[in-house]
């Protein structure tokens, strides 16, 4: 079989025809034959319902001699050029459904369609439009065969996916993240937008750090002994010097400092982070005036800023007592050490917003927050400056005598225990501590340790006549010699047996007389003493550091301390606790407790006094009254050991010993000398004790006049008057 021409078919006019029409009717007669089986050339002649044109018109089927006459579709569908390839898609299924479409096609009712003949197009392409049937169509045959149904039912067509899931399903995928995108934006605006912010913020926030003056220091009258001045410090951007050699060079001689050492200070170096520093003191505390000339050079990498210097007027002025403070004014020693938590105050900051580079500037209306500092609280001490000066002069020109010797001063007031002063020698320079020993800077007063000697027989005497020992009129026979254990004690005055009164004992510093009035007393009982007059403990005056001492307790006690206990050895003790007894004595039996601090001043002015300090009775006011007066024959008696105690004018009430110096417990070569007294012995206003640690000896020598110059100083300084009738009461040394 020859392939199909793809050229279309003509008429015999030569014009194309239409591929409904059938090959052979040239002559007008319409080809005859089942309908749906026309193939290509038939599907032109469904109309638009899916029936054939002779259905439409109800012409009779074939060889019924009917006349079949083709008009154009009325509707714009008849004219598809698609049609027939949608009919082939079908699968020649529109013909079976034109055929089962017969039946109820002859019921129809009158109104028949027919198909115009189509008019050859003329040559300029002009078609006459569609005509509609006006007579009604025929009645289809009855005696049509119907037509033939299919012999097997078609494959169906491939199920196509559901394109509503697919949309449902995106709808709710793009509605779940929106939903997402919005709660997340909720969040950051409403939620995490303060962190956010913040975080923004932090990166342009700058801080300056407000110090907060330290308290300072007064003395009894409000004179300044330590306070804090204003000042700056200079510093270095290692990062930003450009030549660091001649930066040293130039600040050399303003800050005093080395060229080299401000060069090793300049050097960059790395941070435990691993970032490169970017800021290294050069000095602190430079005087205002300095630090101006330094900002002159504007040298690169080089700043000032404001800072804080601790002065100290009085130089070593109770240097001993007041300490002194690190560079970034944190107290190391003394009472700058002991009181820093009230010394110190609280630095404030501020924090705010800047920018960047050149614009390094507070941003006008961007955050900021300032927390004022707190300036810390100021102490008044109970020490007098002037007589605290005076004092150190006296000892510094005693100390003077003896090398590598160490001495401590202390005066205490009656009946209130303040102390108004307290020198040790050597001494330092609180201004400029660096370059001190640090022996020298140590307080003597509490931190040395001594056998206090002969001083210690008051304690004895007092204990004995509280508890009915002795009476002021006891007179004893003394040996020159007495054997305690296996260790023998003599005295420096033999009294070759004879009967000595007890003022006498104390005016030659009897050890014979002395050891035999404790045995009288006891060892338990002396050891009660002892702590009621304050050994053993701290005092708790207020210096750091203080040392407590020891006493021997019962369980230790031998033959020898029998004996050696009593004047004054196995024995640890310090002057200011020595002192602090025989203020015990002057106050009536009273023991105060010794003590620096007389008041808080607060940064707003507000004065808080010092907590009361601890009182105790340990002799009755007959008895200190009694032992005062048998005191004063150590500075009134021929040949007594206090004559050169003695005040002009005054009644001297005291009693000098002679002990060692002990270091961890080791007795050290050389002798304590020392000299504990009290005036006007009648009504005693001041207790003065001089204690004189010499290597080589002859500490009796500096510590007697010590005592005298400074408590002639004392009462002439506060207008004590002269005692009433001026002379002590005449003692005898040994009564028939």
């Amino acid at each position: 079989m020859p392939p199909r021409s793809d050229e279309p078919r003509r008429d015999p006019t030569g014009s194309r025809r239409g591929s409904s029409r059938d090959a052979g009717a040239t002559d007008g007669e319409p080809r005859t034959g089942e309908p749906g089986i026309g193939g290509i050339s038939g599907a032109r002649a469904y109309t638009p319902r899916g029936r054939t044109v002779r259905e439409e018109r109800g012409t009779p089927a074939r060889g019924q001699g009917a006349e079949q006459r083709r008009t154009p579709r009325s509707s714009s569908r008849s004219g598809d050029p698609f049609r027939p390839a949608l009919q082939v898609l079908d699968g020649g299924r529109a013909a079976a459904r034109a055929g089962r479409r017969d039946a109820p096609a002859a019921g129809r009712g009158q109104v028949v369609r027919t198909v115009a003949p189509r008019t050859p197009r003329g040559p300029a392409g002009d078609e006459p439009p569609p005509r509609r049937r006006t007579t009604p169509r025929a009645p289809r045959r009855a005696d049509r065969p119907a037509a033939r149904r299919p012999s097997r039912k078609p494959r169906r067509p491939p199920k196509l996916a559901d394109s509503r899931l697919r949309l449902r399903l995106g709808t709710v995928l793009a509605l779940t993240l929106f939903a997402v995108i919005g709660i997340r934006l909720v969040f950051l605006q409403a939620v995490d937008a303060p962190a956010y912010a913040g975080g923004g913020v932090t990166d342009r926030l700058r801080t300056v750090e407000l110090p907060a003056p330290r308290g300072a220091i007064y003395d009894s009258t409000g004179a300044p002994l330590a306070r804090s001045v204003e000042a700056r410090y200079v510093y270095a951007d290692p990062t930003e010097v450009k030549d660091a050699a001649g930066t040293a060079k130039a600040l050399s001689p303003l800050l005093g400092m080395p060229a080299s050492k401000l060069m090793e200070l300049m050097k960059p170096r790395k941070l435990e982070n691993g970032n490169a520093s970017t800021f290294a003191y050069l000095a602190r505390g430079v005087e205002i005036p300095t630090a101006k000339r330094v900002q002159a050079l504007e040298l690169p990498g080089i700043g000032v800023h404001r800072d804080e210097r601790r002065d100290v007027p009085g130089g070593d002025l109770a240097a001993n007592l007041i300490g002194f403070t690190s560079q970034d004014m944190d107290g190391l020693e003394g009472l700058e050490a002991r009181y820093d938590d009230v010394l110190a105050g609280q630095d404030g900051k501020r924090v705010y917003e800047a920018g960047l580079g050149d614009l390094a500037a507070p941003i006008p209306g961007g955050y900021s927050r300032t927390t004022p500092a707190k300036p810390g609280s100021s102490l008044a001490l109970t020490v007098n400056r002037d007589l605290q000066f005076r004092t150190q002069q006296i000892l510094s020109a005693g100390m003077a005598q003896v090398r590598g010797g160490t001495g401590a001063a202390v005066i205490m007031e009656i009946p209130s225990g303040a102390v108004l002063a307290q020198a040790s020698n050597p001494t330092y320079d609180a201004a400029n501590p660096t370059p001190s020993d640090p022996v020298a800077r140590e307080d003597a007063a509490t931190s040395f340790v001594v056998d206090p000697g002969s001083v210690h027989k008051a304690i004895t005497y007092g204990a004995a006549l509280q508890e009915g020992v002795i009476t002021p009129d006891t007179a004893l026979p003394i040996a020159n010699s007495i054997k305690m254990g296996d260790t023998w004690f003599s005295d420096t005055h033999p009294a070759d047996g004879k009967r000595m009164s007890v003022p006498g004992m104390l005016a030659y510093s009897s050890n014979v007389g002395t050891i035999t009035i404790a045995e009288r007393l006891g060892r338990d009982r002396l050891i009660d003493y002892q702590k009621r007059f304050g050994l053993g403990k701290p005092t708790g005056e207020g210096m750091p550091g203080e040392a407590s001492g020891r006493l021997l307790p019962a369980d230790e006690w031998s033959g020898s301390s029998r004996g050696s206990v009593p004047i004054g050895h196995s024995v640890d003790a310090t002057p200011l606790q020595m002192a602090a007894a025989y203020a015990a004595i002057a106050n009536n039996g009273t023991y105060v407790q010794p003590h620096l601090v007389k008041e808080v001043i607060g940064p707003d002015g507000k004065r808080t006094p010092a907590p009361a300090p601890l009182t105790r009775s340990v002799l009755s006011p007959q008895n200190a009254a009694a032992l005062r007066t048998m005191l004063e024959a150590v500075t009134t008696v021929d040949h007594a050991t206090g004559l050169t105690a003695a005040v002009p004018g005054y009644r001297v009430a005291g009693k000098t010993g002679t002990g060692w110096r002990l270091v961890n417990g080791k007795k050290q070569p050389g002798e304590v000398s020392s000299f504990i007294g009290m005036a006007p012995a009648e009504n005693p206003r001041y207790v003065i004790a001089v204690f004189v640690y010499a290597p080589n000896g002859g500490g009796a020598a500096i510590a007697n006049p010590a005592f005298r110059d400074m408590m002639q100083f004392t009462l002439r300084h506060y207008r004590v008057p002269p005692s009433a009738g001026g002379s002590a009461p005449k003692f005898v040394v040994y009564p028939r």
